[in-house]
C-alpha cells in the first residue's frame, strides 16, 4: 500500500531553526515565585490564654485522633451516619465536584498546546470555475478534485507563553481543589451544627412539656383553692395565663426543631417532606479539642490553601502578558496527494508537500499589550490582597470560637447556678402560697424566672458545642497541607496538577 504522505526533505536551516527553538524553549517571562507573607501573628492564639472553668482545656495533638471525619470524636452514631450520607447525596457537593472537574478538563486542554497538533483531511469534489474569474479563459471548466493529506503544527514557546498558561491552569486546578474541600468541610460543619441544635430543641421541648404539664397541675390547684374560697380570682387568671404562655414557647421550640430538621434534609439531599429524625437527648460534651499554634493554621485550612495557589496562577499569568511583546514562532508541515483523475489519487505524481516556520508579531496594537501586562498585575495584586484577606479571617474565627467555648462555659456554670437557686425559690414560694402567706403572683414570678434560667443554661450548652464545631471548621478540620496536596482529587483533597 503506497504512503499516505511522501518523504520530505527539510534543509539544513530548517533544521537549525528547531534544534535553537528547543534550547530557547526553558525561557520563561514569568517571576520567580514566591508564596506572599501572611500577616503577623502571636505565638498562640489569644484565647488560649484564658483561664477557663469547667472542662474546656488545650490538648496535644495525637496520631490516634481521627482527622477527616472530625465529628466521629462526638461519638453520636445518628450524626456518624448522617456525615456519611452528606458526602454522597449533597447536591452542593456534588456541584463543587463537577466545577473541579471542569477547571481540571480545562487544564488538559491548555496542556494540549505544548504538542504538536496532527490533522488529517480528504475530500472529493466536482467543481466548475466562473466564466468571469480573472484571468478565465472562455466557458467555466467542470473538472473533478481529489485531495487527501496530513497536516502538522507546532508554536514553538520560545518566550514561555504556553508553558506558563499551563502554569496557571495547573494552579487553577489546585486552587478550585481547595474550593472543594473548604466547602466540604464548611457543609460538614453546617450539618453537625443543625444536628446539635436540633438536639438542644429536642432538650428543650422536654424541658417546656414537664413545665407545662407541672403548670396545669399548679393552675388545678389554685382553681380548686378558688372554688373552696381561699384563692382569689386574680390567682386563677395568673395560673391560665403561665400555662398558654409555656405552651406558647413550646411551639415556637416545635418550630425551630422542624426547620433544622428540613435544613438537614436538604443537606443530605433528602425532600424534607420524606425525612424525620426521632427525639434524642442532648449530650451536650465536647470533646477535648486542640486549635493549634496560629503559624499551623495556614498549612490547614484548605481556603487559605486554595487562595494562595490562586496567587501562584496569577504569578504566571503575568509570564503569559509579558510573552504578548515577543514574536510567536510556529513550525508546520503539510503533505499529501492531490489528482483530478480517481485513478491518479495516490500515483507518485500527485503528491504534494510543504515545511518550514513562521513567525508572527504585532507591531502596532493600540496599547493593548500594555493594557493587557497592566491587568496581569492588577490581577496578581488582587490576589495577595485576597490571600491576606483569608488569612485574617482565618485568624478572626479561630479566636471567636477560642472566645466563645471560654465564656459560653462560664455562661453556662452560672446559669446552671442561677437555676439551681431559683428553684429553691420555687419551693419557698409554694410553701408561702400554701400557707396563705403569699399570692399566686409571688409563686407564677418564680416559676417563670426558673423556667428561664433552665432555658439559659441549656441554650449555653448547646451553643457551646455549636462553638466547638465552628472551631473545627476554622483550624481546617484537621487537614495538613501535605494531606491535602497527596491526595489524588475528589472531596476534601488538593489535588496537585500535572505539568509545569
Amino acid at each position: 500500500m503506497k504512503a499516505l504522505i511522501a518523504p520530505m526533505a527539510p534543509r539544513r536551516s530548517q533544521v537549525a531553526v528547531l534544534m535553537a527553538a528547543a534550547l530557547l524553549s526553558a525561557c520563561s517571562l514569568a517571576p520567580d515565585y514566591e508564596p506572599p507573607t501572611a500577616p503577623a501573628a502571636a505565638p498562640v492564639f489569644k484565647e488560649q490564654l484564658t483561664q477557663n472553668d469547667g472542662n474546656w482545656q488545650l490538648a496535644q495533638p495525637s496520631d490516634a485522633a481521627p482527622r477527616g471525619a472530625w465529628w466521629e470524636v462526638f461519638g453520636d452514631p445518628a450524626l456518624n451516619d448522617l456525615q456519611a450520607r452528606l458526602s454522597t447525596a449533597s447536591q452542593d457537593l456534588r456541584a463543587a465536584v463537577a466545577r473541579y472537574e471542569q477547571v481540571r478538563a480545562q487544564a488538559g486542554q491548555s496542556r494540549s498546546t505544548l504538542f504538536p497538533t496532527i490533522g488529517a483531511s480528504a475530500a472529493m469534489t466536482r467543481q466548475q470555475t466562473s466564466e468571469n474569474a480573472p484571468a478565465a479563459a472562455g466557458a467555466g471548466v467542470i473538472f473533478d478534485n481529489h485531495s487527501a493529506s496530513l497536516g502538522l503544527s507546532w508554536e514553538i514557546d520560545l518566550f514561555g507563553r504556553l508553558r506558563n498558561t499551563v502554569a496557571a491552569a495547573n494552579r487553577r486546578v489546585e486552587a478550585s481543589a481547595g474550593d472543594l474541600a473548604a466547602l466540604n468541610l464548611s457543609l460538614q460543619a453546617q450539618l453537625a451544627s443543625n444536628y446539635f441544635q436540633l438536639r438542644g430543641a429536642d432538650a428543650t421541648i422536654g424541658l417546656l412539656q414537664e413545665s407545662v404539664e407541672a403548670f396545669e397541675r399548679a393552675a388545678d390547684l389554685v382553681k380548686h383553692r378558688y372554688e373552696g374560697g381561699i384563692a382569689a380570682a386574680t390567682d386563677v387568671a395568673q395560673s391560665e395565663s403561665q400555662v398558654e404562655s409555656t405552651r406558647a414557647q413550646l411551639a415556637a421550640v416545635r418550630l425551630q426543631r422542624a426547620q433544622f430538621e428540613h435544613a438537614i434534609a436538604v443537606l443530605v439531599g433528602e425532600p424534607a417532606s420524606s425525612f424525620t429524625l426521632t427525639p434524642a437527648p442532648f449530650s451536650g460534651q465536647l470533646p477535648v479539642l486542640d486549635p493549634g499554634l496560629p503559624s499551623t493554621l495556614l498549612q490547614r485550612r484548605p481556603d487559605i490553601a486554595a487562595a494562595e495557589r490562586a496567587v501562584a496562577a496569577a504569578n504566571a499569568e503575568i509570564g503569559v502578558a509579558k510573552a504578548a511583546w515577543f514574536p510567536v514562532f510556529s513550525f508546520s508541515a503539510t503533505g499529501g496527494y492531490q489528482a483530478v483523475e480517481s485513478h491518479d489519487w495516490f500515483d507518485a505524481p500527485s503528491r504534494f508537500w510543504s515545511i518550514g516556520p513562521s513567525m508572527t508579531a504585532p507591531v502596532i496594537d493600540g496599547g493593548a499589550r500594555s493594557a493587557i501586562n497592566r491587568r496581569a498585575r492588577a490581577a496578581y495584586d488582587e490576589a495577595v490582597a485576597g490571600y491576606r484577606q483569608a488569612v485574617l479571617v482565618a485568624y478572626q474565627e479561630v479566636e471567636d470560637n477560642l472566645a466563645a467555648l471560654n465564656h459560653l462555659q462560664e455562661e453556662a456554670t452560672r446559669s446552671e447556678a442561677a437555676s439551681q437557686a431559683a428553684q429553691r425559690s420555687v419551693f419557698h414560694a409554694n410553701k408561702r402560697y400554701a400557707a396563705g402567706v403569699a399570692d399566686y403572683l409571688e409563686v407564677a414570678t418564680t416559676q417563670t424566672n426558673a423556667l428561664t434560667l433552665q432555658r439559659s443554661a441549656l441554650d449555653a450548652r448547646v451553643r457551646r458545642v455549636v462553638a466547638g464545631v465552628d472551631l473545627v471548621r476554622a483550624t481546617g478540620g484537621g487537614w495538613t497541607r501535605d494531606q491535602l496536596e497527596r491526595a489524588g482529587g475528589g472531596s476534601g483533597a488538593l489535588a496537585k496538577a500535572e505539568g509545569p
